[in-house]
């Protein structure tokens, strides 16, 4: 019985596998998230294909947005069902899921087939992620995986730079939908590998699957969404189809909470909640996705706006940031698993935030391009301070029981986070840019559609020093969106000081004291998860 002390107790550790199984298990879980990473980029490259051979340009961007939405509805689930049923059931379930999607993804003959057979890929894709952060988790103390989640991040930045050039490839000297079926022969080696080498501790106790709980969660999510990608760009924010979505949203968000106050094993435990650490992670997640994955887009946009940068020279500088994020989500990695302590990383990261905001609002088409690229390097140190840190704080706060619930609810969060930074980013631009136009283009002559806006025709066709006044009124909208970003990661300076400085453990998870609700009778641990 876990005593109820100030620190949380410490599960004992697994017996350790053999170096060579460990490394062989840890090597392919790092190639399943290379695949689940991968596949949210290289279809990108591929898109103009597939829209020539399946029609469906108004669908275009549904082929991203379905597999986004499935991975999104799938990361809590998942985590949950690894926490009932065991981590491995619920990871070969994944790659099977993921793999059917990619088969039928491949076999696609309209453009809506392709649709609905991405979300059923984002689905397993988010089952596989979710289910490598719980394995290492369960395989590893927290001080021992710091080591493996740093090789995460480089996995990240490796998938995110190999993506594009790769969908490339694959369309070019195959077809377009090689870049599903590739996923195949890797697939069948992974679940060769794991099926084979990987042993984890079976929890085998009577489960009671929320149904409610998952059901009340997908439309949230679905909903939150379809919110943040249709406010303000396929419909106006007073449209009813936009209302009716964020009244939706409410509901199913305020139902979901409700359920998981009376279910027997809820989707997302409340009790987490009353962990200083877990909640003060959950909210910086929240603001280091909104800002920091959100404002993605519009860094991109600056630079070719305001900077007058073309595609590829913007590109260069945005995979400079990511590998800004990449090292620094590394080397941060590894100070922890040295120091034991992560508690000052977020703080750091909301600083460095704070200091790139000030710096980009402060910026014109006077900036120099160098000086403009140390800003984008700023923002990728940022958010690579806080990515593995979150994580492995995160980690230390669960019990071996709860690691699925509780990686599954940070990272539902940040996604969150980023989807709404999205939207928001572009109601603040777009409030100021029409505006903008009409007073500063639209008095010199210019002609400015009824949207507010200038067509790239119009564009071209203006004279030079009215593209300099043209990039004038992008940077001032976009200041804007610069001007909001330092409130919100000041309110995530000021939680990240809640942090408590605990030391990674060095056994197994450190837990809550568990109740009598949780409690597993004796004899009940099954060592085998095969």
């Amino acid at each position: 019985m876990a005593s109820r002390s100030p620190e949380p107790a410490v599960d004992a550790p697994a017996a350790p596998a053999a170096p060579a199984k460990t490394h062989a298990v840890v090597l392919t879980l790092m190639v399943t998230v290379f695949l689940s990473l991968l596949d949210s980029q290289i279809v990108a490259t591929a898109l103009p294909r597939v829209v020539n051979d399946l029609g469906g340009m108004d669908q275009f961007a549904w082929v991203t947005t379905g597999y986004l939405i499935g991975g999104s509805a799938a990361v809590p689930v998942h985590g949950k069902l690894g926490d009932l049923f065991g981590r491995k059931r619920v990871f070969i379930t994944s790659v099977v899921v993921f793999l059917l999607g990619s088969a039928l993804c491949g076999l696609a003959q309209t453009m809506g087939q392709l649709i609905a057979f991405r979300v059923v890929q984002g689905i397993g894709s988010g089952g596989l992620f979710i289910s490598v952060l719980a394995i290492l988790g369960e395989m590893f103390s927290p001080r021992e995986g710091v080591r493996y989640y740093g090789w995460l991040s480089l996995t990240f930045g490796v998938a995110s730079l190999a993506g594009p050039t790769l969908g490339g490839v694959l369309t070019e000297l195959a077809d377009w939908r090689w870049v599903f079926f590739v996923n195949l022969p890797i697939g069948a080696v992974i679940l060769l590998v794991l099926s084979t080498l990987l042993h984890l501790p079976a929890r085998r106790r009577k489960a009671h699957i929320d149904y409610t709980g998952v059901v009340l969660l997908v439309l949230a999510i679905v909903g939150l969404n379809l919110l943040t990608g249709w406010a303000g760009v396929s419909y106006a924010w007073s449209s009813p189809v936009i209302i009716g979505l964020a009244a939706g949203s409410a509901l199913a968000t305020v139902l979901f909470v409700l359920s998981q106050r009376r279910a027997v094993d809820p989707v997302v435990p409340l009790r987490l909640f009353t962990n200083r650490t877990f909640t003060t992670v959950v909210i910086l997640g929240f603001i280091s996705g909104f800002v920091g994955l959100g404002l993605i887009n519009y860094l991109v946009l600056w630079l070719q706006t305001v900077l007058t940068l073309d595609v590829q020279e913007s590109g260069f500088a945005l995979t400079a940031m990511m590998l800004a994020v990449v090292l620094t989500s590394y080397v941060s990695a590894k100070v922890i698993g040295r120091t034991g302590s992560y508690r000052w990383f977020p703080a750091l990261s909301m600083v460095v935030f704070a200091i790139a905001a000030v710096l980009f609002s402060t910026a014109g088409p006077s900036t120099g391009i160098l000086l403009a690229v140390v800003y984008m390097l700023l923002f990728g140190i940022a958010g690579g301070l806080n990515t593995q840190a979150l994580s492995i704080a995160a980690r230390n706060t669960a019990s071996t029981r709860d690691i699925g619930a509780v990686q599954g609810t940070a990272t539902l969060l940040r996604q969150l986070g980023t989807a709404l930074g999205v939207s928001f980013f572009a109601a603040v631009m777009n409030s100021r840019l029409g505006t903008g136009l009409h007073d500063r283009l639209g008095t010199l002559g210019v002609h400015i559609d009824k949207a507010g806006s200038l067509s790239p025709e119009g564009v071209a066709q203006l004279s030079a020093p009215l593209r300099l006044e043209l990039a004038g009124v992008y940077a001032d909208s976009l200041r804007f969106i610069f001007y909001a970003v330092i409130p919100l990661v000041l309110i995530g300076l000021v939680a990240s000081l809640f942090l408590k400085d605990v030391k990674l453990a060095g056994g197994h998870a450190p837990t809550e004291p568990e109740t009598s609700l949780d409690a597993e009778p004796a004899g009940s641990v099954d060592r085998s998860d095969s």
